[in-house]
């Protein structure tokens, strides 16, 4: 195998850990390693090591390595050499190296995004393509401007909206081939919490899926409810409709989230782009597609999807481009 046109991809999050090896041009995944070994485990394990600070990024490599090893028994061939581009959280205080925010705004072709470049050394024999987060006056995030690059929006006047569903769902307006504004949404911590330790825990289920029974139907009402009454209301209507047997607990749990998803694309109505791209994990797309549908937000701005992983593939491999004299000239 020539290892000349391949990149690691590391996606690194706070709890989840991601390497893949990448063929460039068509972005075909040769060989794929994952777990649950985010930034958070690897921070309480290097404070439990009691190592001196200058030994950090050795540290979260020494992890990468181990995973490597694993993708190079895959394929059946060393890789050294092959760099490795790293977004998420391993540029944030809990990562191997703090990088800076970006300011906001950002060219969306990824050109200027902060890096951190590592040359490769005897230990670790790949140069690191460290990403760093984005920020605007009040906001941040770290692995969804990467992903945001991976969309490859238009450069056009009209605003158009990058919609990142998750833990901490991200809306970021583009225009002009740049990123302007930012809003950071707690609508998946919110349901974690309220689905697994509030007074409503008992009364919801998860595992069903939307289109099962009348999850759907019960979804659309908490939707729509989200715009007439008040959240903190109707929350705990999730509450009395188990009690008075009104809805299942499956049903309960699409509720809560339609409560939840809608009350986060209230603003949208309000102010409504051009386009939308929503992109991330497939089960959180398609409820969020149901709700812009159910509030009519699709038929004023037109809503193309996206899977994460490709977007973060397109994104890394857009800056790695970017940044290949860089990593060369490292080297020397």
């Amino acid at each position: 195998m020539d290892t000349t046109n391949f990149f690691l991809s590391c996606d690194w999050g706070t709890s989840a850990f991601r390497l893949r090896l990448v063929e460039r041009e068509s972005l075909k995944i040769l060989a794929e390693e994952s777990s649950k070994e985010g930034n958070a485990a690897t921070a309480e394990l290097w404070k439990q090591a009691g190592q001196p600070p200058e030994q950090r990024v050795a540290f979260y490599l020494a992890i990468v390595q181990a995973y490597l090893k694993k993708l190079e028994e895959a394929v059946k061939t060393a890789l050294d050499d092959v760099p490795v581009v790293i977004s998420g959280m391993a540029s944030s205080t809990i990562g191997m190296l703090e990088v800076p925010y970006k300011p906001l705004p950002f060219a969306t072709d990824g050109s200027d995004l902060a890096i951190k470049i590592l040359p490769a050394a005897t230990d670790f024999r790949h140069a690191v393509l460290l990403i760093s987060g984005v920020k605007s006056d009040d906001d941040v995030m770290r692995g969804e401007e990467v992903q945001l690059v991976g969309c490859c929006f238009e450069n056009t006047a009209e605003a158009q909206l990058f919609l990142h569903p998750g833990t901490h769902a991200k809306h970021v307006l583009v225009q002009n081939g740049q990123a302007t504004s930012l809003k950071t949404y707690m609508t998946g911590e919110f349901f974690s919490l309220l689905s697994t330790k509030s007074i409503l825990a008992s009364s919801v289920e998860e595992g069903a899926k939307l289109q099962e029974g009348k999850n759907r139907q019960w979804f659309e009402k908490g939707v729509h409810e989200s715009q007439e009454t008040n959240l903190l209301h109707n929350a705990f209507l999730v509450r009395t409709n188990d009690l008075f047997r009104n809805a299942s607990k499956p049903e309960n749990y699409f509720y809560l989230s339609g409560l939840l998803i809608g009350s986060e694309c209230r603003d949208l109505l309000a102010h409504p782009p051009a386009r939308i791209t929503l992109a991330g994990e497939p089960v959180l797309v398609a409820l969020y597609g149901a709700a812009l549908h159910t509030l009519g937000i699709d038929k004023q701005s037109p809503v193309q999807t996206k899977t994460a992983e490709e977007i973060t593939l397109t994104g890394q491999a857009a800056v790695l481009q970017h940044h290949l004299a860089d990593l060369e000239e490292s080297q020397r």
